[in-house]
């Protein structure tokens, strides 16, 4: 028999950690020892599978983990984590045992359900030794969680997927919809009146998407554009800051439209 460990109790591990917990020996770790669970006694002798990383992106990422590792000593690491592109490369790189990315999506309320309404994308380096035994075994894990998996060619690839395709994208959608609240504003007419032209398009072709026109808050969108350092995306940073200074009730938006969905 052997357990996991989830390393990071947050808004992300903790959902991963309970929904593991159900199925499957499991043992809960996080720097902020009033977040660590009662973990079973039972279970401390296993030797450990799958080191589950949940902690946030930083400088100190890499270190962090190679720390990790030497305590836990598991048979390979997934990264949970968004992270910057080649960090699970430049990590293949210190360690012999693979190391999977997985990238996670979801609204961070409903993160439990959210794991389970996605597919769990997957990547590693298929050279490593038994790369291929650990891609089985974690297909096989959260299968038996409930959640389905899709196995990418390579890492880099996904950890792209992650902020260009998924977060980033969704931010400049926003960007467009702030942009044209403030056309709205400019001509004094009703915002949803204005887009309800393009209703029915986007019915039939699904391609002109109705954004709500509120302030990017949180920690995914803005931060992660930190991650990969393009110009382009990094506008959309400033589009954010120049909307709030301009669209006093921006904050507040987000909340009229959270009440129809």
């Amino acid at each position: 028999m052997k357990k996991d460990i989830v390393a990071g109790l947050g808004e992300i591990g903790l959902p991963i950690y309970k929904i593991i917990s159900r199925n499957f020996p499991v043992h809960g770790y996080d720097i902020d020892k009033n977040l660590i669970p009662n973990n079973p006694k039972k279970f401390e002798c296993y030797p450990i599978r799958f080191l589950h990383i949940c902690i946030p992106y930083s400088k100190f990422f890499l270190p962090n983990v190679l720390k990790l590792n030497k305590i836990f000593l598991p048979e390979s690491i997934v990264i949970h984590s968004t992270i910057k592109p080649k960090t699970t490369q430049n990590l293949q790189k210190k360690l012999s045992i693979p190391i999977i990315y997985s990238a996670t999506r979801g609204v961070h309320k409903r993160m439990a359900s959210d794991l389970k309404r996605y597919t769990k994308f997957f990547a590693l380096d298929k050279k490593i030794k038994n790369s291929a035994l650990m891609s089985k075994n974690y297909v096989n894990l959260m299968k038996k969680c409930g959640i389905k998996t899709k196995k990418l060619s390579n890492p880099i690839t996904l950890e792209l997927s992650k902020i260009v395709c998924d977060t980033s994208y969704y931010g400049w959608l926003i960007n467009y919809a702030q942009m044209s609240k403030m056309i709205a504003k400019k001509y004094k007419v009703d915002y949803d009146e204005m887009w309800s032209l393009s209703d029915e398009i986007h019915k039939f072709l699904g391609n002109r998407p109705k954004m709500y026109p509120g302030y990017i808050g949180g920690h995914c969108v803005i931060p992660n554009l930190e991650l990969i350092n393009n110009q382009t995306l990094s506008l959309i940073k400033k589009m954010n800051n120049s909307y709030i200074k301009k669209v006093k009730n921006a904050k507040h938006i987000n909340k009229k439209y959270s009440k129809r969905t």
